[in-house]
């Protein structure tokens, strides 16, 4: 691939964490290729954009940093990739600048694609169809490992893609495809390699991560139980994990573990009943609860974050209301609330009773409300105590900032020598933002 050595490349990735994995993972085998990443001002050869379909501003967004790229970087390689790709390739194709779009199971080989491309001369590329390469939903196989920082101290290691639940407003598996993971063996080599490179946390990722050993025959627990021998990794954190697939046995583990975080990301999407049957959810409000429950228990410090749909097909005012009694009773520490999005193909469009976008909108400000008074007072319940952070460089002068080990975000004076140090502090104030609080090194 002699067509990559001495060119300049730009990413632009919308969506989850897991799209910024696997973006990162593309940047860096064209880095082993010869490939540069385009400074601020410069015209790259090469564009990726890894593209997001959860909802349909997602979809907007796409479609503008697409034109914008394309305008910014005139006669750049440009590659569209992600689960937008997957799911209107046709339509993506068709933008003007655009020259190859990839589904899932084809962006593992995208280094082969853009380099065919920067083969052709400028002619040739000009009268070249605009190429979709995207494999059916059942046809998605291939497990694409990735691991990644960027610029950030945390890691982001993906064990698993896909997904086999289809609840009725989500697009995500026919995006992504079925579940499937790497093996145990092979993730625990990625994260020692990160270890031996002096990383220190790894925020383990996928699209359904409990579901993790459906394609090797393994489960999570097995494979948080390996990670935890890892040598030179001081913090694992998990990410989004269905609270159906989060065992007992899982929370019990982590809350004897040294290194899994006192920290959970779990979806709940309704605290209504009716309305999670309507969603086609595997759990109740009350089991729900129960897991909430033993996490406190086990864990009483543990930052608690929780997902929620406001607006659904079917959320009637009845529903909602017994919702938001259920999100003031349950003690989390914060809601990561999503308006509904209506997607083309999904169930949820069958559910007769709508609601308005304004409504969508009211109840979504009700539930952002709700949790930041939860957000403030997990935050306030550690003022003056004292709690280890991982430590990294902020972009404002003379402040760095980092994360305690049930998540508090904690800013304080920089010093170079702290710069990816777990350290012990004192958590002190609210900053000016009054995004973080502040901290004295003991």
């Amino acid at each position: 691939m002699d067509e990559l050595k001495g060119k300049k490349a730009t990413y632009f990735t919308l969506g989850c964490k897991l799209n910024f994995s696997e973006s990162s993972t593309i940047g860096q085998q064209l880095k082993e290729a010869g490939v540069e990443t385009a400074k601020d001002g410069e015209i790259a050869d090469i564009c990726i954009i890894n593209t997001c379909s959860v909802t349909e501003v997602a979809e907007k967004k796409c479609r503008q940093a697409i034109h914008r790229l394309v305008r910014q970087h005139p006669g750049a390689v440009v590659v569209i990739i992600g689960c937008y790709a997957q799911l209107n390739p046709k339509q993506v194709s068709q933008i003007e600048g655009v020259d190859v779009v990839l589904g899932t199971e084809q962006k593992g080989d995208v280094l082969r694609h853009i380099s065919q491309r920067l083969a052709m001369m400028p002619e040739e590329r000009k009268l070249a169809t605009h190429d979709y390469m995207v494999s059916r939903t059942a046809d998605i196989r291939t497990f694409v490992p990735s691991c990644s920082c960027g610029d950030r101290t945390r890691y982001f290691l993906k064990v698993q893609d896909g997904c086999d639940y289809y609840c009725t407003y989500c697009t995500i598996p026919f995006a992504r495809g079925r579940s499937r993971n790497g093996h145990i063996a092979d993730i625990v080599q990625q994260a020692q390699e990160v270890a031996d490179t002096g990383g220190k946390e790894i925020v383990i990722t996928g699209v359904n991560i409990g579901d993790f050993g459906k394609s090797t025959g393994e489960d999570f627990l097995q494979l948080i139980e390996a990670l935890d021998k890892v040598k030179g990794i001081e913090r694992f954190r998990i990410s989004s994990i269905e609270p159906n697939l989060l065992t007992d046995d899982i929370i019990r583990y982590c809350a004897q573990s040294k290194t899994f975080m006192p920290h959970f990301h779990i979806p709940l999407q309704s605290g209504s009943n009716e309305v999670l049957r309507l969603m086609h959810r595997r759990y109740s409000t009350e089991f729900f609860a129960q897991k909430i429950d033993l996490i406190r228990q086990l864990m009483p410090d543990a930052f608690i974050g929780v997902d929620v749909i406001a607006g659904t097909r079917g959320e009637t005012k009845e529903y909602f209301e017994q919702a938001f009694r259920f999100l003031e009773e349950i003690d989390v520490s914060q809601y990561h609330v999503f308006p509904y999005s209506e997607r083309p193909g999904t169930k949820a469009l069958q559910i007769s009773h709508v609601v308005s976008a304004e409504e969508r909108h009211d109840r979504c400000q009700r539930i952002l409300e709700l949790s930041d008074r939860k957000w403030r007072k997990f935050y306030e319940r550690y003022q003056g105590s004292i709690r280890p952070i991982l430590l990294e460089h902020n972009k404002t002068p003379h402040l760095m900032h980092g994360f305690t080990d049930n998540y508090i975000r904690v800013e304080m004076r920089a010093e170079d020598s702290l710069d990816n140090q777990i350290v012990m502090v004192q958590l002190g104030d609210w900053n000016q933002e009054g995004d973080a609080l502040q901290a004295t090194k003991i």
